[in-house]
């Protein structure tokens, strides 16, 4: 039987994920499968679609996980439709158009030791802790010990397809980009995905790309495939710097994250790309809602407003952005890690979508107009970045923070996920800090933003200082 300690590691918020093999192994991933069509309903007799749809990252333990999941769905009388390698946003492409349930095997942007499984519903809905992964849990350790239910069903059976061309077609109907005049692009794709999907989606378009790491290599032999750590970012700057670049594309593992770098070689904060592809949203359907979690800077607000938009605050996690869309309609949502979802690829994220974005928006300015210059009026505000700090008791120091600046005037405390602490200095210059709790680990995650970087360094060390001074 699967200890609960195991299950602890695997089973994630937003996705299974551990060390392969002595977390996650074939064994675990048959159970899951099981569980999983169990869950969602897959069945045709009980009203469900008959099929998964799977895929795979790069990494080596991906084939031997997929052929355990997929006993798992097949020996419940379940079809499998296997597209083979693929970024996790083409997953997504393929269990929206199918109308299926999906299973993506990805560790995302950990390291190669780690695999993992993002599970969706039909019409790429995603599979968290409240929507399916806890009563996925439950059966995986039931049947641990007592065994996966005899079945006297017929097996499903297996297929393979290849959707690779009919995803970037997709694509190209999501984003004009016909128009764009020539750019050069450099794009690190980090072993990663990106290597997969970027060939396909970018090779008609008037581009120069200059490929970084396409070599699919789930041993990351040149850098993590984590663009939100700046030192997996210097190949990408330096590079386009070199080669005097107009933009630089970088994606994580699975593809589902893209991070932009500017001509200089500066990275250009995930925020400020939110706020871009919101303001094009929006000139597309005036009046829109768009969608920004709470450590998104205050500049994407502003920028939704200013356009006649609606902006919609959400917790941190692709889980609740995907609910808050599909209750508002909203037609985009952006995340401060990379994450952007759009409402036309089934409110589902996909860092292709956003580069397009990025490419067409710079492809349709006059030459020699820069990515820094189109983004200036998006990027309005100085953020600290995440700053983590081992804590004790998580809950006694934000409480103590909470206390220490409820008594202070002018300032406001919001407690929507963790502590969001908001006020403004005497001339008017805002700025904000959230602390937030880790969901696996003793973590605090503090995150600041000011109007200049004095206001913004000052107001993260008054908060650190609270952070550090109380964690045990």
């Amino acid at each position: 039987m699967l200890d609960s300690a195991r299950l602890d590691r695997l089973i994630k918020a937003y996705d299974v994920r551990g060390v392969f093999p002595d977390d996650l192994d074939a064994e675990v991933a048959t159970l899951v499968g099981a569980a999983f069509v169990s869950v969602v309903g897959a069945a045709r007799s009980a009203g469900g679609p008959g099929a998964v749809v799977v895929a795979r990252d790069m990494r080596p333990s991906g084939p031997e996980l997929v052929d355990a999941f997929a006993a798992g769905v097949l020996a419940a009388g379940i079809d499998v439709i296997d597209i083979g390698l693929a970024s996790t946003d083409e997953l997504y492409y393929a269990a929206g158009s199918m109308g299926l349930p999906g299973a993506m095997f990805t560790a995302s942007h950990n390291p190669a030791k780690y695999n993992g499984i993002k599970l969706c519903k039909v019409g790429a809905s995603p599979v968290g802790q409240d929507t399916g992964l806890a009563a996925i849990r439950e059966l995986v350790e039931l049947w641990s010990d007592s065994g996966i239910p005899a079945s006297d069903v017929t097996p499903g059976l297996l297929s393979y397809r290849d959707v690779l061309g009919e995803y970037a077609k997709f694509l190209h109907g999501l984003v004009d980009v016909s128009g764009i005049r020539p750019l050069t692009v450099v794009v690190d794709a980090g072993n990663g995905m990106g290597g997969h999907t970027v060939p396909a989606v970018l090779s008609d378009l008037p581009l120069t790309v200059i490929p970084l790491f396409f070599e699919l290599d789930g041993n990351f032999p040149n850098h993590e495939a984590n663009p939100i750590e700046p030192d997996n970012m210097r190949d990408l700057q330096a590079a386009v710097v070199k080669h005097r670049a107009d933009i630089g594309l970088a994606f994580d593992g699975d593809a589902d994250r893209c991070f932009l770098v500017d001509e200089r070689g500066e990275i250009v904060d995930p925020s400020t790309l939110t706020g871009l592809i919101a303001a094009r949203e929006l000139a597309r359907e005036p009046g829109s809602t768009i969608i920004h979690n709470l450590i998104t800077s205050a500049a994407v607000p502003e920028i939704v407003r200013e356009r006649g938009g609606i902006p919609v605050r959400t917790r941190v996690g692709h889980s609740f952005i995907k609910a808050r869309m599909a209750e508002t309609g909203a037609i985009f949502g952006g995340e401060h890690s990379g994450h952007f979802y759009f409402r036309d690829f089934w409110r589902a994220d996909s860092g292709m979508l956003a580069a397009l974005h990025a490419l067409a928006a710079l492809g349709e300015t006059p030459a020699g107009t820069t990515l820094s210059s189109l983004l200036s009026e998006f990027d309005r505000y100085v953020s600290s970045g995440e700053i983590n700090t081992t804590v004790n008791d998580q809950t006694a120091v934000i409480a103590h923070i909470a206390s220490t600046y409820s008594v202070q005037p002018g300032v406001a405390l919001d407690e929507l996920d963790g502590l969001t602490v908001s006020g403004h200095d005497p001339d008017g210059s805002a700025w904000w800090f959230n602390v937030r709790p880790s969901n696996t680990e003793p973590l605090l995650r503090l995150n600041v933003e000011g109007a200049t970087s004095a206001i913004m360094e000052r107001v993260r060390d008054q908060a650190l200082a609270l952070i550090r001074g109380s964690r045990t």
